[in-house]
C-alpha cells in the first residue's frame, strides 16, 4: 500500500541530490574568467593597511607566471588593476597570473574604504 509513494519519493530525492552535485568541470574565478591552472614560478606579496599599501611599487616579469597574495592587515581593502585582470580582496585572497605585457600599471584599492581610498594607490610594473 505504501511501496509506491515510498519508491516515487526515493526516485525524486536522487533527482533532486544528482542534479544538486553535478559535476562542473570548468572552474571560473569571481570575475567570471576561466580560472588559471598555471604553476606559479614566483610569488608576490600585497599587504595593504589603512590607506595604504606595503610598497609604491611592484616587479613582475613579463611572461613569467606568479601567484599574486593579498593580505589586508588593517581596514577592509582589495586590490585592483584591470589591465592584469586581477582583483583581489578578502572572499578572492590569491591567483595565479601570467603577465603578458611590459609596461607601468595602477593598482588601486577596489573597496571603498574611507577618506584615503582616492589616495591607495601603487605601481605594478611588469618588466
Amino acid at each position: 500500500m505504501f511501496k509506491r509513494p515510498a519508491l516515487l519519493l526515493s526516485i525524486l530525492c536522487l533527482l533532486i541530490l544528482s542534479a544538486c552535485s553535478g559535476g562542473n568541470e570548468t572552474s571560473t574565478a569571481p570575475d567570471g574568467a576561466a580560472e588559471n591552472t598555471v604553476a606559479a614560478e614566483d610569488e608576490l606579496i600585497i599587504t595593504a593597511t589603512n590607506y595604504s599599501f606595503d610598497q609604491k611599487e611592484y616587479h613582475l616579469k613579463k611572461g613569467v607566471p606568479v601567484k599574486i597574495v593579498f593580505k589586508n592587515e588593517e581596514g577592509n581593502h582589495g586590490i585592483l588593476v584591470p589591465e592584469l585582470e586581477l582583483r583581489l580582496d578578502g572572499k578572492t585572497s590569491s591567483r595565479v597570473i601570467t603577465p603578458e605585457e611590459a609596461g607601468t600599471f595602477e593598482m588601486t584599492c577596489a573597496i571603498m574604504c574611507g577618506s584615503g581610498h582616492s589616495s591607495m594607490s601603487a605601481k605594478v610594473i611588469v618588466e
